[in-house]
């Protein structure tokens, strides 16, 4: 299952992408209204989103966040890793995260990794083929 600061987390990525113009930043009070997040929750996220360098922010009047990069170079498999953590279900299928299962003697002979391992597969094939420029066009529809 997805967690709310990652779903929150694409929410607030796509809003941005979608009303940012020039130099001109999005406040965050603007996202969590428009996007029905508390502000407070949203704000813990933009942080993880800053500290990744998806988004740059600016305090005061006229503060709020922008996009460091285009849309189209945000690969949806980045934002999972950094709000969600590893893509797999199990940790003895991950790529990044791998860790052998306390409870499995042979992870060839496990009828449990083979289908994981399809999963994580096919599921990296989607997150790296989206880009947050495509959340965008497809949120316009």
């Amino acid at each position: 299952m997805l967690s709310r600061k990652t779903k929150y987390g694409i929410k607030a990525l796509t809003y941005i992408a979608r009303e940012q113009r020039e130099d001109a930043l999005v406040q965050i009070g603007t996202i969590a209204e428009s996007e029905n997040i508390s502000q407070k929750f949203l704000e813990s996220i933009m942080l993880t989103l800053k500290k990744a360098g998806f988004v740059s922010s600016r305090k005061g009047k006229g503060g709020g966040y922008q996009l460091r990069r285009e849309p189209k170079d945000i690969k949806m498999v980045e934002v999972m890793r950094v709000l969600e953590g590893p893509v797999a279900m199990l940790p003895c299928v991950s790529l990044n995260y791998y860790e052998r299962c306390a409870d499995c003697k042979d992870e060839d002979a496990c009828s449990v990794h083979s289908l994981m391992i399809q999963i994580r597969d096919n599921t990296l094939l989607v997150l790296e083929k989206n880009t947050l420029a495509d959340l965008v066009a497809a949120a316009s529809l």
